[in-house]
């Protein structure tokens, strides 16, 4: 007998689902994945109802084959900040190599600089140093520093970064080092030559350091799930594109695993009906996430994220602010559309939680919503459908400072269309920088439209960009959920490999 298949996204403002029920059949679900009145998790809660569950402890978990989830746990928390307290250890001499980096200038004119806060709360330099050819410069004596752990301990550090200079290479001196610090009660101990073992002292480090901040946030989450769901194999979506089991999912992989499975559902689904170059265009309720496909995944080794630089395999995605759940707003002197989200709670104006103005609300005074087709899911209750009276409350009060600041007088709809033209141009524009501004010619391609949001936005992005086929797949709003079944479970690594150069023989 056939059993249960759950595939997931758990974004920012919404999770989607769906399930490939024991007969066959898809059926598709989409939760808030903030709701904290009425369910802990959305996961849990969407599996519940699949299933028909009276509450999450009496899910059926034999008649479950597997869950396979991508999730923005790990990226929020990278975000927002909200790692744990994490602790740099590095050879003696190197405390500020992370935080001057390569001294890069991304505003050449900036006079008052502003260097992003490192993710690490302390530093300890271990005096021990290897040379470039494993040699070793200076000895650690490892158990010296068995002290120094502990009180970092006890002053609340969690997690342990390890980057010790040539450790991509030989790595002796950190693994004696993150055996002390699991003496000392560490769990998290993230050790370079295993996170990142590539040449570059500053990139690999940085990377360590991001592995050690957020991945018990992401540990949290999935012993969460593997707890409540005893025995259920869970696979998670790597920002490779690859899916890999529970122990294997670290914090450095996990930073792009929803819009991994997006373009993963995308590219699959427009090899369907024979279109092998597409242009990704996914619109949630936070983001809209841009890629660009010819034949092969567009993968980057080295990216930098949130402020942040890492060297792991990962997708090819550039994001913008602009989501159904952006905060529109005249500033004074100009429509603001962005960066800020309304995010799931408390959504937009129309979701009746008292939020602000957003694209979402413009879209539902256009007409551009179908009432009757979107989920009952807001409110106090959870069970009320989308308010235009508040969306059109929220405009109006736009409008009036339109009025009070330039005395033009400009419709609800006029407001609305001019919040969405915004968006619009910024997100056509994150689509020309991964493709014309590459050399392609975008009119030979497909426009993959999925997301949320994505099918109010796309005929107005086509235009702009001059694309003439729009993809939308029947599950387009749930798309990403649908990659997670469509991708196959592998792995993306990279390493430095060296060659003298007097060993190779020249050709006759």
């Amino acid at each position: 007998m056939s059993k249960w298949q759950f595939w997931v996204d758990r974004g920012g403002t919404f999770t989607d689902l769906i399930a490939s029920a024991p007969t066959g059949e898809l059926r598709s679900l989409k939760l808030l994945s903030e709701n904290p009145e009425h369910y802990a998790d959305a996961v849990l809660e969407g599996i519940r109802r699949f299933t028909a569950a009276a509450d999450i402890a009496t899910i059926p978990m034999t008649d479950i084959d597997s869950i396979r989830i991508g999730t923005t746990v790990a990226t929020n928390a990278l975000l927002e900040r909200k790692g744990v307290p994490t602790l740099l250890v590095t050879t003696r001499g190197f405390a500020d190599a992370l935080k001057i980096g390569y001294q890069n200038r991304p505003d050449i004119f900036a006079l008052n600089i502003q260097l992003p806060e490192p993710l690490y709360s302390e530093v300890l330099e271990i005096d021990e140093r290897l040379g470039a050819d494993g040699r070793v410069v200076r000895p650690l004596l490892a158990q010296d520093y068995l002290a120094a752990f502990e009180a970092a301990y006890q002053r609340g550090l969690r997690a342990v970064a390890v980057v010790f200079m040539h450790g991509y290479k030989y790595p002796a001196h950190e693994l004696a080092i993150g055996k002390i610090a699991a003496e000392a009660g560490f769990t998290q101990i993230s050790l370079s030559h295993q996170v990142s073992p590539l040449v570059k002292f500053v990139g690999r480090g940085d990377t360590t350091v991001v592995d050690a901040y957020i991945s018990p946030v992401l540990a949290r989450y999935v012993q969460g799930l593997s707890t409540a769901l005893p025995g259920v194999p869970l696979l998670f979506m790597q920002s490779s594109g690859g899916l890999t089991n529970a122990a294997n999912f670290q914090g450095r992989n996990s930073l792009l695993s929803g819009p991994a499975g997006g373009v993963v559902g995308a590219v699959k689904t427009a090899a369907e009906v024979g279109c092998k170059k597409v242009l990704g265009f996914d619109m949630g309720g936070t983001s809209t996430d841009v890629w660009h496909y010819k034949g092969e995944y567009q993968r980057v080794y080295e990216t930098q994220l949130a402020g942040v630089r890492l060297r792991v395999p990962m997708m090819d995605i550039h994001t913008v602010a602009a989501g159904g759940g952006s905060l529109c707003y005249f500033d004074g002197s100009r429509f603001r559309v962005g960066p800020e989200s309304a995010g799931a709670d408390p959504g937009p104006a129309c979701y009746r939680r008292g939020g602000p103005l957003t694209i979402t609300d413009c879209n539902l005074v256009l007409g551009r919503l179908a009432l009757e087709y979107f989920p009952a899911v807001f409110g106090s209750a959870g069970d009320e459908p989308l308010c235009v009276d508040a969306a059109r409350l929220k405009l109006a009060g736009e409008a009036e400072k339109i009025r009070r600041h330039s005395s033009e007088k400009l419709s609800l709809e006029q407001v609305a269309a001019g919040f969405i033209e915004i968006a619009v141009q910024s997100m056509a524009g994150a689509i020309k920088t991964i493709s014309t501004q590459r050399g392609y010619d975008v009119r030979q391609y497909a426009l993959a439209c999925f997301g949320g949001a994505g099918g109010q936005h796309a005929c107005a992005v086509a235009d702009v960009l001059g694309v003439d086929k729009i993809l939308i797949h029947p599950l387009a709003g749930v798309l990403s959920a649908l990659g997670m079944g469509l991708a196959a479970v592998s792995t993306v690594a990279d390493r430095t490999l060296a060659w003298p150069m007097d060993t190779l023989v020249e050709e006759q």
